[in-house]
């Protein structure tokens, strides 16, 4: 056995060779099974990435199957702080399952967890995650532009404080507005909004598109890849130029 330290500085005690894992995160799910696609035995219904991924669905990120995790006898779960429940995850402890937890909230901080979690889990750094530091490492020297970025209608919600989109946005020059709340993702008024640019709107958690977020707002607004704003894993090589197309 071997034991190293989570993002939340938790001991996970895991074997010399980790050969069964269990992803409860979409973007930790497409980091393992990109790199080491055989350790992976079980994903959630959301892990859609890569597109040929064949494993056991484990219902959602908020409620995954905890009974049918333990049947497939994994050597650890891998799973988010925000994303998953705590009570989900201690319950997996309880039963006698390693969870290795992350917990990034910028760009720098994404690609050092996954550096420790991969080194742990399958034994080194891939190449991808050496090619996304190297894509992240220059800093941004453009004009930058203010931004509201909406995840959700009905109510309105918006990024705000401390969150891994917003980071990620502000190396391309996207100054997020509401950076400053009191809440990571708090309410929004479309009618008493802060001063800003342009509006960003993922696909996801909310599905916005063309048709359905735009026609809210005067001014313009550009639907971008939500996997490549919210995910940290291999999608990271391509999101700052694709991001940086989506809105300009």
């Amino acid at each position: 056995m071997k034991s190293a330290y989570d993002d939340l500085r938790n001991v996970v005690e895991l074997p010399d060779e980790v050969r069964r894992v269990v992803s409860i995160v979409p973007s930790l799910t497409e980091s393992i099974a990109v790199t080491h696609p055989a350790e992976i035995v079980g994903a959630t219904d959301w892990c859609t990435h890569p597109a040929d991924l064949d494993v056991v669905r484990l219902r959602g990120t908020k409620n995954p199957d905890v009974d049918r995790i333990h049947a497939l006898a994994p050597d650890v779960v891998v799973a988010n702080a925000e994303e998953n429940r705590a009570a989900d995850l201690d319950a997996l402890r309880t039963s006698g399952i390693a969870v290795w937890v992350t917990a990034p909230t910028t760009v720098p901080e994404s690609l050092d967890s996954l550096g420790r979690m991969l080194s742990a889990i399958i034994g080194g750094e891939p190449q991808w995650l050496h090619d996304a530091r190297t894509v992240w490492s220059t800093p941004y020297a453009g004009m930058r532009r203010r931004a509201v970025i909406p995840i959700w209608r009905r109510p309105w919600m918006a990024l705000g404080r401390d969150t891994f989109a917003g980071d990620l946005l502000s190396r391309i020059g996207i100054d997020n507005v509401l950076g400053e709340s009191r809440e990571r993702y708090p309410r929004i008024d479309l009618d008493v909004l802060p001063d800003y640019d342009i509006v960003v709107l993922p696909d996801e958690p909310y599905p916005f598109s063309p048709d359905d977020g735009p026609e809210a707002f005067t001014n313009p607004a550009r639907c971008v890849s939500g996997r490549h704003l919210t995910w940290y894993g291999p999608s990271l090589v391509q999101a700052r130029e694709l991001l940086s197309g989506q809105l300009s």
